[in-house]
């Protein structure tokens, strides 16, 4: 896709023009630093910017790099045992690269492209699988089982899938479809904004002990289910 170019820089607010084939809420990276943004207004070839990294120093006249696809997360194994930004940047990897404050225009996978996981499958070749349906799991902490899953929209024959250890790119799976062979790996991209599918949601019924009484009488909280900790700033719901 064509690079755009900054018409406006206001706070995180940037506009850019020459934006032409991209969509709403695209991902693009402003200047040369890469900083990340989201587009948040389309009115013809000019888009309106979200960036959510510092924009100090940024002006008119610098590229816009847009990339076609979605804000999205990366999910698989790996995910359970690692502490995010807002971006799902691993923290402990941009210490690694920057130190103790986050620098701009850091780019680092969700999940480690070269740890290997043990890839234990729970199909058959041969069999029939539609979205939804366990291929294997993996052992990703001595308490967390990750089950790999059939991804929406394919379903059909398994022809290859293999026990061992692998990395999240690489496949454990192959499906016929009928109209191909899809290839399936432990790492899936999804975008933010689209629900996840699913047949039936299942209403949360066995209580999780949180330990704290003024939680477990005025704030029960379910396995499985959603909690609220209502507070001022500094009043200690994060250590809680």
């Amino acid at each position: 896709m064509k690079e755009g170019r900054i018409i406006r820089v206001s706070g995180p607010l940037v506009v850019a023009e020459g934006m032409k084939g991209s969509k709403m809420y695209d991902v693009v990276y402003v200047s040369d630093k890469k900083l990340m943004g989201e587009i948040i207004e389309l009115k013809g070839e000019i888009a309106s910017i979200q960036v959510y990294e510092e924009t100090g120093g940024i002006g008119v006249g610098e590229p816009v790099y847009p990339t076609g696809a979605p804000l999205s997360v990366e999910l698989g194994p790996g995910l359970i045992e690692s502490i995010y930004d807002g971006v799902q940047r691993p923290l402990d990897k941009i210490r690694e690269m920057a130190g103790d404050f986050i620098t701009r225009g850091i780019h680092i996978p969700g999940l480690d492209r070269e740890k290997k996981w043990k890839f234990s499958p729970k199909v058959k070749e041969g069999e029939e699988v539609e979205p939804g349906d366990i291929l294997g799991v993996v052992q990703e902490t001595v308490l967390v089982e990750h089950r790999i899953l059939v991804p929406p929209g394919i379903k059909g024959k398994i022809v290859e899938i293999r026990e061992g250890e692998y990395t999240v790119e690489d496949v454990v799976c192959r499906i016929d479809t009928g109209a191909g062979v899809e290839e399936i790996k432990m790492l899936q991209k999804w975008p933010v904004r689209i629900p996840r599918p699913y047949v039936k949601k299942l209403a949360p019924e066995i209580p999780m002990f949180t330990g704290q009484r003024i939680i477990e009488t005025f704030f029960p909280v379910s396995k499985g289910g959603t909690a609220c900790i209502p507070g001022p700033f500094g009043s200690g719901k994060t250590v809680t």
